[in-house]
């Protein structure tokens, strides 16, 4: 979007990923597969070239369970704010709870790419299937380095 159409009333923009890219940016946040991507843009001006973008990210995608390995349909929504800044003037990330910067070079910001990188971080980074459990044995082995010692104690 250029930034010339973003004033201090601000504006709104809709990024709705094309079923083409689709493959693509699963292939990129190594899922499966993902259906849908929407993400409504609420941008303002908040200083000089500083653009606030509000987001309200829905995805429907398919993830692999880390307990089964089996592929399940998810959703993800997540409701997030990021500030595009100039490249180079970055701030140090000394404020966990301050929005993330996006650089941008040029005249223009890439609403798309911040979509992914949003949806990204609202992935689940261990996806568990609704209902998959761990089998019982598998909760009662010790693990860790010293395991097999410990095996060999009990069998004295």
């Amino acid at each position: 979007m250029a930034l010339d159409r973003v004033g201090q009333d601000g504006t709104t923009a809709l990024v709705l990923a094309d079923p083409a890219e689709l493959p693509a940016v699963a292939a990129r946040l190594g899922v499966p597969a993902i259906h849908a991507l929407r993400c409504d843009f609420r941008l303002r001006r908040i200083g000089g070239s500083v653009v606030e973008g509000q987001g309200e990210l829905t995805a429907s995608l398919t993830q692999t369970c880390v307990v089964s390995l089996e592929d399940f349909d998810s959703f993800v929504e997540d409701a997030f704010t990021v500030h595009f800044v100039p490249a180079g003037t970055e701030d140090e990330d000394s404020e966990p709870d301050a929005p993330d910067q996006i650089p941008f070079e040029g005249s223009a910001i890439d609403l798309g790419e911040a979509a992914v990188e949003q949806l990204a971080l609202a992935l689940d980074p261990y996806p568990r299937k609704p209902g998959a459990a761990l089998a019982a044995d598998a909760l009662d082995t010790p693990a860790g380095a010293f395991a097999g010692l410990a095996a060999l104690r009990t069998r004295q």
